[in-house]
């Protein structure tokens, strides 16, 4: 029996609808702190199984009979203390082999964002002394995130970054959780360290080419330096947690923190990734 936790997220339905196309209901179930959040699946007849991963006591009991955990890394302040939890009641209950979902970076200790996201790390290093299976699946960004950090109307105001001429290789959200979910359906991952990164690398300069393309206009890319980009995200009234990430996450682009080349997604995809231009068009011409 298969367990996907954050189920109700984007990455968990990705992870489950791909499971759904390959196993039959009885095979795998998802885990939720609450039943209407999971009504979608209850509504399809698969089984849904009450957890929360502030709440210890009721993991142990949710993970029995569970052979193998996609533990699906989440966002909260707590996020290693939550993970410790899961990992323990896991390791109680029984199950096997956990897969866990972490971060593609260069060096997290000289990340600007590593206060919140060496939990990652934290958890890996838990995980591994556990004693239980592991494979790690270290996720670059989500392509999803380029309109949230450029702005969706991109094309008429043009990107402002202090990015440099770093690059990412992105990949969809949907391709990472189809990646987890072949994973948890094959054999021959135990113990391993996978890096899951697009095919290709884009700079803020590409996509800014790339959206040039879509729209038969140009957009300008602006580097910004560092200080001039924190007081923008200031400026247009982000809370400061928002500012911290932002601001962090195109730093570590600029640092080339992201720059992280394996074949590893392509591989558990048994393709390479979508091109970043379909998406920007599907996102850009949309909002156009």
């Amino acid at each position: 029996m298969i367990l996907v936790t954050g189920a109700t997220g984007n990455l968990g339905q990705s992870a489950v609808k791909q499971l759904q196309q390959h196993l039959p209901l009885n095979e795998f179930s998802v885990l939720a702190r609450s039943q209407n959040k999971a009504q979608q699946y209850l509504n399809q007849g698969m089984k849904v199984i009450y957890g929360d991963f502030d709440q210890p006591q009721t993991l142990e009991e949710a993970f029995r009979g569970i052979k193998k955990l996609l533990l699906i890394s989440t966002m909260e302040q707590n996020r290693f203390e939550q993970h410790k939890n899961v990992i323990d009641a896991a390791k109680k209950a029984g199950v096997k082999h956990i897969f866990y979902t972490s971060l593609a970076i260069q060096n997290i200790e000289t990340s600007a964002v590593k206060d919140l996201m060496i939990s990652h790390f934290q958890t890996e290093d838990y995980l591994k002394a556990s004693g239980l299976k592991y494979t790690i699946l270290r996720n670059s960004m989500y392509a999803e995130a380029i309109p949230q950090i450029i702005g969706e109307q991109a094309i008429a105001t043009g990107l402002a970054l202090a990015g440099g001429a770093g690059k990412v290789p992105y990949a969809l959200r949907a391709e990472f959780g189809e990646a987890a979910a072949n994973a948890l359906m094959q054999d021959g991952h135990e113990n391993k360290i996978y890096s899951l990164v697009g095919s290709r690398t884009y700079s803020y300069q590409d996509i800014a080419d790339l959206l040039s393309e879509i729209s038969k206009q140009k957009v300008n890319y602006q580097n910004l330096d560092d200080a001039s980009y924190r007081d923008m995200l200031h400026s247009i009234g982000l809370p400061d947690f928002i500012v911290y990430l932002t601001h962090g996450t195109v730093a570590d682009m600029q640092q080339h923190q992201y720059e992280v080349h394996r074949t590893d997604l392509e591989k558990l995809l048994g393709r390479k990734t979508q091109a970043l231009t379909d998406y920007l068009t599907t996102v850009y011409t949309t909002n156009s």
